[in-house]
């Protein structure tokens, strides 16, 4: 029975563990901070719940359905929609299939022409049944250009599209590939978009919940590795059969002795405020349809998750568009912008914290061409797991995780 060494207690890391242990396999993850997760954290200050980043759980993502147990997490819903701020107000943008209260308001508002609107249930109607990127003419074709030629307006494409989509993919461009944004837009339409109870770290704690005591060990820095062996800065060495990397692209080079990995990074930057009251009540994403300022996306999480804020307070997440700009008074920047929003209320917000997240999603460069992913081998045993070896999101860590783990076993004749 082989012994193998992951290295990373990310979602990939933790997923790939979950299988070799479900299959009688000895592992051991090595972790070098002192939780697990690795961007799917949840802080606690001051009795506010602080993911690492603003992030969402999709419900629709199907490995996620095969793998986490979601009446556990007890997942705290979003309105099926987005609320789009341009022109001076506020303009719903629902899914009428879920939302038929909604539906003349989405139909008549200035956010897209009537057109667009049925091209929005086409596009859902597509990715459910797989067929977008075949009548895009390829699964490696930008998502900008399927947009665009799907026929759909610059109204839309500008208003709606472009903030929503460059929240999602943490880039302006929409250089995405086509297939990963089918993957991500499907799962938008199966389920819904929601938030654990207890914070996107939720999700990462069922997961090392289920694997043997003694599995994770965590503030353990890797030196180096030498095939299937690996030193850790204590001095330490660790044999195994085989070695899994599970971390980010970029450790994950620098540990195999490349260069760096390359491609433009996706970056975020998320500030939280506390609030006497919430701007905008319900469970609502606000994009910033006007294109203008620092602000893109607005979310009281607290409305969606009562859990996120102590009674009697509200807990604000803003993202701001250009990740690469440094403000030294970024909170004052990002409540004068928001004057214009909710008016002098913002005055009253007391910034908790700013998160800047470097690489919160792998260079768009690195991702797969198509949805069958990377293989996971790269040498006799040594594999690769994460995020960038799928499709960039939280479903594509976890199948790269349980990938790993299968060709572990494979090369092990254990399958």
């Amino acid at each position: 029975m082989p012994r193998t060494v992951i290295i990373g207690a990310g979602l990939a890391g933790l997923a790939c563990a979950r299988r070799l242990t479900d299959a009688g396999v000895t592992c051991i993850v090595l972790e070098s901070s002192d939780g697990v997760g690795g961007r799917a954290r949840t802080d606690t200050l001051e009795g506010f719940q602080l993911d690492r980043g603003f992030q969402v759980f999709l419900t629709g993502y199907p490995e996620a359905r095969r793998t986490l147990n979601y009446a556990a997490l007890d997942l705290k819903p979003f309105h099926p929609g987005a609320m789009i701020r341009y022109g001076g107000r506020f303009h719903r943008v629902s899914d009428p299939l879920r939302c038929p209260q909604d539906l003349l308001s989405t139909l008549f508002n200035p956010i897209g022409s009537f057109t667009d609107k049925y091209l929005v249930f086409r596009l859902r109607r597509n990715a459910l049944q797989h067929r977008l990127c075949s009548v895009a003419g390829g699964s490696a074709r930008p998502t900008s250009e399927r947009l665009r030629s799907y026929g759909f307006s610059e109204a839309m494409l500008t208003r709606f599209f472009q903030p929503f989509l460059s929240g999602v993919f943490l880039e302006v461009a929409l250089a995405t590939p086509c297939w990963v944004f089918e993957h991500v837009w499907a799962a938008f339409s199966r389920g819904v978009t929601a938030l654990p109870r207890k914070g996107m770290g939720a999700i990462a704690q069922q997961l090392s919940a289920a694997l043997p005591p003694g599995t994770i060990r965590l503030n353990q820095r890797v030196r180096r590795i030498d095939r299937a062996n690996v030193l850790l800065e204590s001095g330490e060495t660790l044999s195994g059969d085989a070695l899994v990397i599970a971390t980010d692209d970029e450790t994950a080079s620098q540990l195999r002795g490349e260069g760096a990995s390359g491609g433009e990074t996706r970056d975020s930057t998320t500030l939280y405020f506390d609030a006497p009251a919430p701007p905008q009540h319900g469970p609502w994403l606000m994009l910033n349809g006007d294109g203008n300022g620092p602000v893109n996306t607005v979310c009281v999480l607290s409305e969606v998750a009562p859990s996120y804020a102590p009674n009697g307070r509200a807990l604000i997440s803003t993202t701001v568009t250009d990740h690469k700009e440094r403000y030294d008074d970024l909170p004052d920047v990002v409540r004068e912008f928001l004057r214009s929003w909710f008016g002098r209320q913002v005055d009253e917000w007391r910034h908790l914290r700013t998160d800047r997240i470097r690489r919160a999603l792998p260079p768009v460069d690195l991702l797969p061409s198509s949805e069958s992913g990377t293989p996971s081998r790269v040498a006799d045993g040594l594999y690769l797991c994460g995020d960038y070896r799928e499709s960039g999101t939280l479903d594509g860590a976890l199948v790269s995780g349980r990938k790993a783990a299968e060709t572990v076993l494979a090369d092990h004749a254990m399958v």
